[in-house]
């Protein structure tokens, strides 16, 4: 096949991929991340005086998600490289689709915590999941404009999402007697079932197997692939197995990095709306249901934008490891200094930058393990360090809720956001020095070059 010939084949394969997959599983994780937060929207508009919940007691039952998450991620990731993403992502929908429905019928701080956990152990595996699925379909130079362009449903679920789920609420006994929150639980989990359904039949686990694809299509993505797979087997020997990717000491400083963002991306999450909540006491303003909802979205559309550009740029150039340190400062310094704004219209667009840091790094970072990790141990590796994000997004529900009832705001709080995303900087930088092993410095990814 001629120069010519190879790059149109090339052109429209990419072009099919991004069309075909990346919208669909773009929207699952859309669905997903609506699911996982709606506690922050259901908390200042009814849950937590019907359930009696402190901050500390919010908090923790929005990180108690995590703890059941962890427990089955990795063994999740192995069963989705063993059994297809088709049926695995399917099944995960379905299963976490059904348990957010119960959250309609919570009447106790308890149940409130059971169910979390439950969501967290439906959910395990989803979103290192629809990360693998995605980087295998693509070759490395392409992976931060797909990964962008999935990623960008997390923001947009936001900007969507919290004006939907204020629309919900406002239904107070309008359906069956249901209070609005539970009523917004209700809404938002009925589309995970039907798009678990869906997934069955729509997703496609390879190349080989796309019945929209041409034939020669399927042939240059399925060379360019094995291609890149032989690559990593001969200048990298933590591909080889499961072992090697726990045993790994880039891998856990990608974790320690991704714990960095995760406790930001969720303290922001969680917290967010109540801190809105809470302008009226602090600048004697006062905001209707709908008003706060769309107040919520603010910093999620600019962060979207951003992140569409930024990872447009490292694309350009290749990931640079300021692609993702320099964001990472950004927020460390913002989300502290958000708490001492003058105004709501000040403190929500210094949210905007650090919500715009954390969306610009995200994408860019993914791209990293598959790039010295292959098969069972890419698998492996990108569900430890999920697991790690998890972790942090634990903490920073608990943390955040329990340093609020200790010191009576958010401003520690914010500070140790901050701390926890210089981290994340920091380790960045140095990792970005470190050749991997067995590869010369000229052989170094675009991600150690500044």
């Amino acid at each position: 096949m001629s120069q010519a010939a190879t790059s149109t084949v090339e052109t429209s394969a990419i072009r099919k991929v991004a069309w075909r997959l990346v919208p669909f599983v773009a929207l699952m994780f859309f669905v997903n991340y609506l699911d996982r937060t709606a506690i922050s929207f259901a908390a200042p508009n009814g849950m937590n005086a019907d359930l009696a919940l402190s901050a500390a007691q919010f908090g923790f039952a929005s990180g108690i998600f995590f703890l059941g998450y962890i427990l089955l991620e990795v063994p999740s990731n192995l069963a989705l490289h063993r059994f297809g993403a088709r049926k695995w992502l399917a099944r995960i929908m379905v299963s976490w689709g059904v348990v957010a429905l119960l959250f309609t019928w919570v009447d106790s701080a308890g149940g409130l915590y059971f169910l979390r956990f439950l969501l967290g152990v439906a959910e395990a595996g989803f979103f290192p999941g629809a990360i693998l699925f995605l980087s295998l379909w693509v070759p490395a130079r392409y992976r931060s404009r797909i990964l962008a362009l999935f990623y960008l449903a997390q923001p947009l679920t936001t900007v969507i999402g919290a004006p939907l789920a204020a629309a919900l609420i406002q239904h107070d006994g309008a359906f069956f007697g249901l209070a609005g929150w539970r009523f917004m639980f209700f809404g938002v989990a009925i589309p995970a079932i039907v798009l678990g359904i869906v997934a069955w039949f729509y997703l496609v686990d390879r190349p080989a197997d796309a019945r929209w694809l041409t034939a020669e299509e399927k042939a240059w993505l399925t060379a360019e692939l094995e291609g890149e797979s032989r690559e990593k087997s001969g200048t990298s020997h933590e591909k080889k197995g499961l072992k090697q990717a726990f045993c790994s000491g880039r891998v856990w400083a990608l974790c320690l990095i991704y714990f960095g963002f995760i406790y930001g991306l969720y303290a922001l999450a969680f917290f967010l709306p109540t801190i809105i909540g809470g302008f009226e006491a602090q600048f004697g303003t006062s905001f209707d249901l709908m008003q706060k909802g769309l107040i919520t979205a603010i910093p999620y559309l600019p962060a979207a934008v951003v992140l569409y550009f930024w990872s447009r740029d490292a694309t350009r150039r290749g990931v640079r490891s300021w692609h993702i340190a320099l964001p990472a400062f950004t927020g460390a310094v913002s989300v502290p200094l958000a708490l001492f704004m003058d105004s709501p219209a000040a403190t929500v667009a210094m949210i905007t930058i650090t919500a715009c840091s954390i969306f610009a790094a995200l994408p860019n970072f993914w791209t990293l393990p598959t790039r010295f990790l292959d098969g069972a141990a890419a698998a492996a590796g990108v569900a430890l360090i999920n697991t790690i994000g998890n972790i942090a997004g634990f903490s920073s529900g608990y943390l955040t809720g329990a340093l609020h009832d200790l010191t009576g705001s958010y401003t520690l709080p914010m500070f140790v956001v901050g701390g926890f995303m210089a981290m994340a900087g920091v380790l960045m930088l140095l990792i970005s020095r470190q050749p991997r092993p067995g590869v010369s410095a000229s052989q170094r990814p675009a991600m150690a070059r500044h």
